[in-house]
């Protein structure tokens, strides 16, 4: 069966009818640089042929003879038409326009975008949108989108995890250039590995993925592009520092070795070494830690035989300390004279990506992608041990075309995963290796019009969870102007990593226990689950200014799902589920140009997530029902030397939030059924002296919103009541920060 679906899919990809190709690529400029524009449209004048921009900028699409006058628009800058009298490649740059007869959601400044055309429902986030915030690495730099929610794992680590559709990270494939990134061992920390700086563009994808990118994504797939040595600064520099006297450096260096090779060397480092305790309960607000990133990143371009490739060199060495303010490590390590944590994280990883466009048939192109990483981390809390080792090895082959023209676009190719695990917890030690073979079919069609439509269907043979297959789909109608009506669905699957994606559980006096139902994995059975969604974007002029409305629904249904149970406040359980677990996300949004160069983002959200626990069905811990986000945006009037002001804040509402069950703890240590309800505001005020330097200044959490008590028995750590997880809102309080940019072209 295996076997007969991969010469399969490889027959279908062969089965190709073509036509002569135009090839090219859409940029924009932004902050005095090119960056490739993806989603733009690209179609000839007065036919219906046509295509959109891929992640890196480029296109392809049927050339005629006949067709001499090539339209390029996206939302939020001046429409072009270009004239082509040959087939010849096409570099083509958009200006931005301030006068709009479309919507995005920061139209003038084009720092969001959501495209009208794509069958997924895509957001693109530019680096503009993350210089809204100190964005200082991509678990932080989510604070201005609604659609993904951010807080703190625990009251000691601070540790920063995110959740979309009401899921945690582990259920949203998290990519670095389509190669899967964040997982496995690096889940609970990796997301803060990734400097802001070194973030070109992010695309957050709603509901079921790609088949191409794998089978784990469940809630959706971020995919983070990061800067080119090729269009990025010669020199960038990045300096902040915050009030909490936390201290952080960006440096980029880039070259161009040759005409086809450049290089880049970004390094990056940040340390934290003043102890913290507003709260007075003894711990830490905030660890202390070093930590240092470098990446080299080669890239080859040659484009007359059609060839581009990427090599990346990474390393990473993150150490934390956490836990009581008087905790000495060198004095009190394996003691119980005070409760204190180590965290130390050293990763290395090689990744490169090969792509090749055939120069007699453009529109056939082969990619091929290779990830190795070796992960450690040495860690313990109190006197909870945890080790872990992972060694990781992603490989990807990716063929392009198209059947017949550039509607009906095709993807098909074959992938190999491997992963080996050594964990130590406590006394006890797991390890397993897991490796997969799949291939994967997605075809996809675009009348450019009024529908488009990816179909994915990929099989996958897994040591440990078997064979099985995966299907997506996406479809995008447009009913009428400036509209977008779009479904999907998808399947899901995947090992849950329980003690890596969980590692707050180590900050408590619980006992582990892991309920074996004789599986696999831990004794535990593979995560299944079905992700349905619906989406309906609306743009229109408001009081002669242009606005948008967005309606999501989508609905996750777990057919498996580890169970992570902190309903006994003595223990965490890890079981497999019995009976239903469900999460439901609706999702409103309005974006809005109130006057020009001030623009307005609301959102409200709604969630109902339901488990059924062993001791009944019970709301999802420590998620609120509702939320309600705003976020506003002004620029001055850009003069000639390019000077102007920025000006940003943004606002989060968090309904209150359901606690674990404490009932059988005694009076002293019971919490109320649900916690308060928080609301903090973010303020940012930008200072562009010229296209080479401008200075920020912010605060979070300006209004001093604080949890006054996130731990509970904190003057008794090694106790049985000890517990730092029920954390709902910020801990530090206000936080002030100032930072300068500096860049040469």
């Amino acid at each position: 069966m295996k076997k007969y679906l991969i010469i399969n899919f490889l027959f279908l990809s062969l089965v190709i009818s073509g036509q002569e190709q135009l090839k090219g690529i859409v940029l924009e400029t932004s902050t005095s640089k090119e960056s490739p524009l993806p989603g733009a449209n690209v179609y000839w004048l007065g036919s219906s042929i046509g295509t959109i921009t891929n992640d890196d900028g480029t296109f392809s699409l049927p050339y005629k003879f006949s067709f001499n006058k090539l339209v390029i628009s996206y939302v939020g800058f001046k429409t072009d038409t270009i004239v082509v009298t040959e087939n010849k490649f096409i570099k083509h740059v958009l200006q931005a326009s301030d006068e709009l007869d479309a919507v995005t959601v920061t139209s003038r400044k084009k720092a969001t975008a959501k495209s009208y055309l794509k069958a997924e429902n895509t957001l693109f986030v530019s680096s503009d949108e993350l210089l809204k915030a100190a964005c200082c690495n991509l678990s932080e730099s989510f604070e201005t989108n609604p659609s993904i929610d951010v807080n703190f794992a625990d009251a000691v680590s601070g540790t920063r995890q995110i959740k979309m559709l009401g899921l945690n990270s582990p259920y949203i494939l998290i990519a670095t250039e389509n190669i899967p990134a964040i997982r496995g061992a690096s889940q609970a920390h990796g997301l803060s590995f990734i400097p802001g700086t070194w973030v070109e563009s992010i695309q957050i994808t709603k509901g079921a993925g790609s088949v191409v990118n794998g089978f784990e994504s469940i809630a959706g797939q971020i995919n983070t592009e990061l800067v080119k040595p090729s269009t990025d600064n010669k020199l960038f520099v990045n300096l902040y520092a915050a009030s909490n006297e936390r201290l952080e450096l960006n440096t980029h260096f880039n070259t161009k070795v040759s005409n086809k090779w450049s290089t880049g060397l970004y390094l990056h480092g940040n340390t934290h070494q003043e102890k913290h305790d507003v709260n007075d309960d003894g711990f830490l607000d905030m660890p202390l830690y070093n930590q240092i990133s470098v990446m080299n990143r080669w890239q080859y371009t040659n484009p007359e035989k059609g060839v581009v490739s990427f090599i990346n060199l990474r390393y990473v060495n993150d150490e934390k300390q956490a836990g009581q303010v008087e905790y000495n490590p060198d004095r009190d390590k394996g003691t119980t004279n005070f409760w204190g944590s180590e965290i130390n994280t050293e990763r290395f990883e090689v990744t490169t990506k090969l792509g090749y466009v055939n120069p007699e048939i453009p529109y056939q192109s082969l990619g091929f992608q290779t990830a190795f990483s070796h992960h450690s981390q040495d860690s313990y809390f109190g006197l909870n041990l945890y080790d872990i080792q992972h060694n990781s090895f992603y490989s990807n082959l990716v063929y392009n075309s198209i059947i017949s023209d550039s509607r009906h676009k095709i993807k098909t190719g074959l992938s190999f995963t491997y992963d080996h695990y050594d964990e130590l917890v406590n006394a006890q030690e797991f390890e397993r290796t897991e490796n997969s073979v799949g291939a994967f079919f997605e075809y996809a069609y675009d009348n450019l019009d009024k529908l488009t439509m990816t179909v994915g269907l990929r099989a996958d043979q897994h040591n440990r969870l078997g064979f099985f297959v995966t299907p997506r789909l996406h479809v995008r109608y447009t009913p009428w102007e400036k509209s977008a009506l779009r479904a999907s669905i998808g399947r899901g699957k995947r090992s849950a990593n329980i003690f890596a994606e969980n590692q707050n559980i180590f900050s408590s006096s619980r006992q582990i226990n892991i309920l074996n139902s004789g599986g696999k994995i831990y004794g535990l059975d593979p995560e299944i689950a079905w992700n349905y969604g619906v989406s309906y974007l609306q743009g229109f002029n408001l009081f002669g200014r242009s606005a948008d409305v967005t309606f999501d629904f989508y609905r996750t249904d777990f057919q498996n799902q580890v169970v992570v149970d902190w309903e006994n406040p003595f223990e965490i359980n890890f079981y497999n589920l019995e009976g239903d677990s469900y999460a439901n996300s609706f999702q409103f949004e309005f974006n809005y140009n109130v006057f020009e160069r001030f623009d307005l983002r609301a959102a409200y959200k709604y969630y109902d997530i339901m488990t059924d626990y062993n001791s009944g069905k019970l709301v999802k811990p420590l998620i609120p029902k509702n939320r309600i986000f705003a976020n506003t945006s002004y620029e001055t009037e850009e003069k000639e030397n390019g000077a102007l002001w920025k000006f940003d804040a943004t606002y989060n509402w968090l309904d209150s939030q359901r606690f674990p069950n404490t009932e059988s703890s005694a009076p002293e240590f019971q919490l109320d059924e649900y916690s308060p309800t928080v609301g903090t505001l973010n303020l940012q005020i930008t200072k562009v002296f010229s296209p080479k330097f401008e200075v920020y200044l912010g605060g979070e959490n300006v209004t001093n919103v604080r949890q006054s008590n996130p731990i509970i028995s904190p003057d008794n750590p090694f106790g049985s009541n000890f517990d730092s997880n029920f954390v709902y809102g910020p801990i530090f309080g206000s936080l002030y920060y100032v930072g300068l940019r500096y860049r040469i072209k």
